[in-house]
């Protein structure tokens, strides 16, 4: 039995194969490429309940991640992460309570450890010693800790609003960083300049194939805690759509491999309105999403005028049924708030904005009173601003 069942990469545009044994960025018709699997041996040699009974770790998944050897893996101890009902918090009469996969229990606090944990390990296969990334924060986070987990050196541009902490976090875990007068885009336009004279590897969304594969796992932990089948709805914050693209490549996989049943989820893929391009390219029936000017929004993360992936998460949207829809921040700041004190999640504001639209769409009828609902939390609350305490009680 095989360690990984990785045969090859392939374009998700051209369908070009590309050698696996090799270091490779983007495709030769520079579209992201993708990790295929020989899915037959799989099917042959593994069962889903030899992967129930192993560890509750991102890496019972070894078969379906492209790491050849378990020694070729850079860990922090990935877990798997709970779904917590939303038992107490507002949702329409007779409605079953949303669940929240809580990704803020992961290392580094965002569900960015699963895909720079994998990034980071294929990196180090291929004998890289630098790596550099654009980020809004918990990337540049996830990328830091694995890099100087593995012995590498790590650079980092940053919008310069980007929250203090996460500057904070990725400067104390030995990268370089910087913050940058522009938005993601310009920081990626810095990372791509940098390249050839500094000798890094940038492990920008979607700009390798491996980032995918570990946010991939997301998709494959709901079809396990589901019982082999699948929620009828998912709602994720959606930038640069990593998370998003690589669970609908989780769920075709085990499709194929017979490992689950009934329909896939309805995916619907949350934007704030002040950054809402994969919003507006759905509603036009676009394939591909033009840029948003003057992006601005509380919620960071999602905060990403153009997307390498945009037609990847539009042909997503599209196949499963779903939609896109935008929140504005005054709805994420009131839901962040709501569900707090609800429920006791304290969610990021990414998070917050999956609530929001569950609770538009719910109301709209896009989602059914008996429809099971999982919104996705990327990070734990504790990495954004909160409100501050005034009140004061001086002792005599």
């Amino acid at each position: 039995m095989l360690y990984s069942y990785a045969t090859h990469l392939e374009c998700s545009v051209t369908g070009e194969r590309h050698d696996i044994g090799k270091l490779h960025g983007l495709s030769s018709a520079g579209k992201p490429l993708l990790v295929r699997y020989d899915l037959a041996a799989l099917r042959r040699e593994v069962g889903p309940e030899e992967i129930e009974a192993r560890a509750h770790e991102l890496w019972r998944w070894h078969e379906l991640l492209p790491l050849p050897r378990a020694a070729n893996r850079v860990s922090l101890g990935e877990i798997e992460t709970p779904l917590i009902a939303l038992l107490r918090s507002e949702r329409p009469v007779g409605a079953r309570p949303p669940r929240v996969k809580d990704e803020g229990r992961l290392p580094t606090g965002s569900f960015k450890a699963r895909g720079l944990c994998v990034a980071v390990s294929m990196a180090a296969v291929h004998g890289v010693r630098k790596v550099a990334i654009p980020s809004n924060g918990n990337a540049g986070a996830a990328m830091a800790a694995y890099a100087a987990r593995a012995g590498m050196e790590a650079f980092c541009f940053c919008p310069e609003d980007t929250p203090e902490i996460n500057l904070s976090e990725i400067a104390l875990q030995g990268a370089q960083v910087w913050r940058v007068n522009g938005l993601i885009n310009d920081c990626a336009r810095l990372v791509a300049a940098g390249k050839a004279e500094q000798g890094w590897f940038d492990v920008s969304t979607l700009k390798e194939p491996y980032r995918i594969e570990g946010k991939k796992t997301m998709g494959l932990e709901l079809a396990l805690q589901f019982r082999w089948r699948l929620p009828q709805v998912v709602l994720y914050p959606t930038g640069g759509g990593t998370g998003l693209i690589g669970m609908w490549k989780a769920w075709q996989e085990l499709a194929e491999l017979g490992w689950i049943e009934g329909p896939l989820p309805r995916l619907i893929a949350v934007q704030a309105s002040g950054c809402a391009p994969i919003v507006r390219a759905f509603d036009k029936g676009s394939e591909t999403a033009a840029p948003w000017e003057h992006a601005h929004t509380i919620a960071a993360g999602i905060r990403v005028p153009a997307a390498l992936g945009d037609f990847l998460i539009l042909r997503a949207l599209r196949e499963s049924g779903g939609c896109a829809l935008a929140v504005s921040d005054e709805q994420i700041e009131a839901a962040r708030a709501h569900v707090a004190r609800a429920d006791g999640l304290l969610l990021s504001p990414e998070g917050a904005a999956t609530y929001a639209a569950y609770l538009d769409a719910a109301r709209a009828g896009r989602i059914g009173p008996n429809d099971e609902v999982v919104l996705f939390n990327c990070a734990s609350g504790l990495k954004y601003p909160m409100p501050p305490v005034t009140e004061r009680i001086a002792l005599s």
